[in-house]
């Protein structure tokens, strides 16, 4: 068997065996296949696509190149989460507590981020003390004395998709489904979690534009899990415009603590509630969606699930005073408000033209150890269908760069749209899978 055979095969759109695909990444993680080579094969991949068998194939050989964490000590109702990304998503860390505080044991891996803002990573790292780089051994201590614990994504699990991610980045082959569903299906059943619950973005603010593209995506990932007996529900949402109200690092923290203390825009809420219920209803905490729903609110209102952030935070090394006192967090130096030029309704705030300000403004990074701003971001004043005035201040702009400031303001303020009628409810939950 050669690698050149399998590049041939796929560029005339062939499907590989089981045995194929295996020496592939075996190939890959022993070195013997040049990175030539697998851009040629990636590049094929793009062009021809793959069976639902041979991704599966593919997903089962990547999970395999590395280790497999084992939660079973846990127990059985261990629950994760994955979102394809989106702008101002701070779900994993409201979510993350608020599963705990209804008897959910979570132990998250996630990744710092490339793009307008940094990763679940970078956000909670923007606390003063917090530790993610924990051993599996530690990580799952944690969860037994605390209920939750989240850490940064070890070299370990699907080193084979790192390596394959990497050559994606750069040879414009990282919008492939197949090659996208194997990445994700890999890392989230290496990562030993019982059930997952997708959130699959589209719109302006998101890789995938429609939502019949993220339904495609969903159905395939879901079923690559079945295939590794593992069950995921995925549910599609939109990200033409912002979550909530804040993005940055420290900014969506804030929010974060906000969210648990009671205070919920309500497309961060129907988000939230949605994801934890369908967790709830599948690992048999309620039994109804509207249990469900009761359960998780009843939490917040408790101040249970502000109660399990703080063990997160005390538990991880972080100063647990910020919750209450935000000053803690890094300060910027400067900020600029951008105010409304007539009076109406908020009918958009384009999602993408929002990241790539916070990019600009140095929320963001371009490469892997590029230094991100963790004070840096945008507040949103005023979010969709809400009324505002001539001169009311619409978005704040935060950075400890004016020249940053500068060229963000009028990326920003070109994606906001105001209407003299108020606009209609917006879909945030298109649909469950």
């Amino acid at each position: 068997m050669r690698i050149v055979d399998l590049i041939e095969k796929k560029k005339k759109g062939l499907e590989h065996t089981k045995e194929e695909i295996k020496y592939f990444v075996d190939s890959i993680m022993n070195g013997t296949a040049a990175d030539y080579q697998i851009s040629a094969w990636l590049m094929a991949v793009c062009f021809q696509g793959m069976t639902i068998d041979e991704t599966a194939y593919f997903t089962e050989a990547i999970i395999n190149s590395g280790e497999r964490i084992d939660l079973s000590s846990l127990g059985t109702h261990i629950a994760d989460k994955h979102s394809t990304g989106g702008v101002g998503d701070k779900i994993t860390i409201i979510l993350i507590p608020l599963l705990a505080a209804c008897g959910v044991p979570v132990a998250k891996l996630s990744g710092k981020g490339l793009g307008h803002t940094g990763g679940t990573i970078d956000k909670l790292e923007s606390i003063p003390g917090f530790r993610t780089e924990l051993t599996v051994d530690e990580l799952i201590q944690k969860v037994k004395d605390t209920g939750l614990a989240i850490g940064s994504q070890t070299k370990n699990l699907t080193p084979a998709d790192g390596k394959l991610y990497a050559l994606r980045d750069v040879t414009a082959t990282v919008d492939s489904m197949p090659l996208i569903a194997s990445s994700v299906v890999s890392k989230k059943i290496a990562s030993g979690a019982d059930f997952v619950v997708l959130d699959v973005k589209y719109g302006s603010g998101a890789f995938i534009k429609t939502p019949e593209k993220a339904i495609e995506l969903s159905e395939l990932m879901v079923q690559l899990a079945q295939r590794q007996e593992k069950k995921f529900n995925a549910v599609i949402s939109s990200m033409e415009q912002p979550l909530g109200r804040m993005v940055g690092n420290s900014l969506e923290i804030i929010e974060s603590i906000e969210f648990l203390k009671g205070s919920m825009p309500d497309d961060l809420k129907e988000l939230t509630l949605k994801i934890g219920a369908l967790t709830l209803l599948h690992l048999g905490k309620a039994s109804t969606e509207t249990e469900a729903v009761s359960l998780l609110t009843d939490a917040i209102n408790s101040g249970k699930a502000l109660e399990y952030l703080k063990k997160l935070i005390i538990s991880q090394g972080g100063n647990a005073d910020v919750l209450y006192n935000y000053s803690l967090f890094k300060q910027p130096l400067y900020k600029k408000e951008i105010k409304a030029e007539t009076d109406g309704y908020i009918k958009n705030i384009d999602a993408y033209k929002t990241a790539f300000a916070c990019k600009l403004l140095g929320a963001g990074r371009e490469k892997k150890d590029d230094e991100i701003d963790y004070s840096a971001g945008v507040v949103l004043n005023k979010i969709y269908s809400e009324k505002v005035y001539k001169d009311e201040v619409i978005a704040t702009l935060y950075s400890d760069s004016q020249e940053k400031i500068n060229q963000a303001v009028p990326i920003l303020k070109s994606g906001v749209e105001i209407t003299t009628q108020k606009p209609e409810k917006r879909i945030i939950v298109y649909k469950t899978i």
